[in-house]
């Protein structure tokens, strides 16, 4: 089963066609990933899925309903745009937030609650929302989004503003979310998250799908990478047979062309530079990302 398809789904604002013929689903209880630069159509996607925008043509599908409207209260969602009401105290927020979706209020209450010591805020639960950090006030917003256990939940950037400890937590979060079968769908730019926790993900760019799928599936599809670990002048990395490099100062990733042989190309390397360690690997999602965005913009 499918929590989430769209067939065919276009949006214009003016001139501008912001979505166009995007076609997608989501298995249920998976993790799925949204990821593409700025202003690829990811948040307009996500707004149709939603109900906050409505398609000008095509067809979107949540909990098997064509009306996502009527399903609204199965699902959770954190928006990009984010904001608190800053007089409230932090439990009465989440507990309010709850409300809104059909929960009795002494539910709410203690759902709040636990939610709050989960996340380790217990000790701001009675603090006005003004006065919690951009991270605190993250995490508030996710609790808000989880409290009255949705069977979708759509994270838009919920890494934002956190630091490690805290983007682990969210991270974990998200793991247990498929671990009771809710489907999770989240758009990021941090492509080492997506990579960990994703079980497929839509790449999107100018409004069009680039790819879609399993992620293992996806870097089948992906010549492999040599990830070299060096000291030396890394203009030696540009060798015959490499077709990108992404230097990250002391460890580079370089994309090889089919017809290479890696050995011949570790081999020239050696004589022009010290490798420290080196590995044969499938592409990073980093990789993927930047060559279908380059491919789909010639």
């Amino acid at each position: 089963m499918n929590s989430i398809e769209l067939e065919g789904v276009n949006k214009f604002f003016g001139h501008h066609h912001a979505v166009a013929d995007m076609s997608f689903s989501v298995p249920a209880g998976s993790v799925y990933g949204f990821l593409g630069p700025n202003g690829a159509g990811k948040t307009s996607t996500i707004r149709m899925i939603m109900s906050i925008l409505y398609p000008d043509s095509g067809r979107v599908t949540v909990l098997g309903s064509n009306n996502p409207e009527s399903v609204k209260d199965r699902l959770g969602y954190l928006p990009e745009e984010k904001g608190l009401y800053k007089k409230m105290k932090t439990r009465e927020l989440i507990a309010y937030f709850g409300t809104l979706k059909g929960l009795p209020w002494r539910e709410a209450h203690s759902r709040a609650q636990a939610l709050l010591e989960r996340f380790g805020l217990q000790a701001s639960a009675d603090q006005k929302c003004e006065s919690l950090s951009k991270g605190m006030g993250q995490k508030v917003q996710i609790i808000s989004t989880l409290i009255h256990e949705p069977e979708v939940v759509i994270l838009d950037e919920p890494f934002s503003g956190l630091d490690p400890i805290n983007i682990e937590m969210v991270r974990d979060v998200i793991l247990d979310l498929r671990r009771q079968g809710r489907t999770v769908i989240f758009s990021t730019h941090i492509m080492e998250q997506a990579e960990q926790i994703c079980d497929a993900l839509l790449l999107v760019n100018g409004g069009r799908k680039i790819l879609d799928g399993p992620v293992a599936d996806i870097k089948r599809d992906f010549e492999p990478t040599l990830l070299v670990d060096f000291e030396g002048d890394a203009r030696h990395l540009d060798q015959p047979g490499v077709t990108r490099i992404n230097n990250m100062g002391r460890k580079a990733e370089l994309s090889i062309a089919q017809d290479a042989d890696p050995q011949m190309i570790m081999q020239s390397l050696m004589r022009e530079m010290t490798i420290t360690g080196f590995s044969v690997r499938e592409p990073s999602l980093h990789e993927i990302f930047v060559r279908a965005v380059r491919e789909s913009a010639t």
